[in-house]
């Protein structure tokens, strides 16, 4: 990596909220979020900021396409997110395009959730 480059790293909506059949996915996403911090720090140095969103529901293959396939599951997401909807992959690109900008160098270790205001 080059000095002052951005390194963005994904993490999940569930580490924030409890939802069956989903400890081991969860764990490994907070320990995603726990690298976010060192790696700021071990790199900071040299001007490396690093980051990671945690995403909310948002409808792709995941899970068998279950958010973007299904109707019902859309809409029950959607009931439960403050924004009326699950969200989508640009909703996701969009914010790694931002942390990503130079706009954007003095945001570091931190973890940002891009889910839509979902269960809050």
């Amino acid at each position: 990596m080059n000095d002052g480059d951005r390194i963005v790293m994904i993490s999940s909506g569930l580490t924030r909220v409890v939802m069956n059949n989903r400890a081991a996915y969860a764990t490994v996403k907070g320990a995603v979020e726990t690298l976010t911090k060192y790696t700021a720090f071990e790199l900071g140095g040299r001007g490396i900021a690093v980051n990671c969103i945690a995403p909310g529901a948002i409808a792709t293959d995941f899970s068998g396409g279950a958010v973007r396939d299904n109707p019902d599951v859309a809409k029950a997401i959607g009931d439960m997110t403050a924004l009326g909807r699950p969200g989508l992959p640009d909703d996701i690109g969009m914010m790694v395009a931002a942390l990503v900008s130079e706009d954007n160098r003095w945001v570091n270790a931190q973890r940002i959730e891009v889910s839509g205001g979902m269960r809050i």
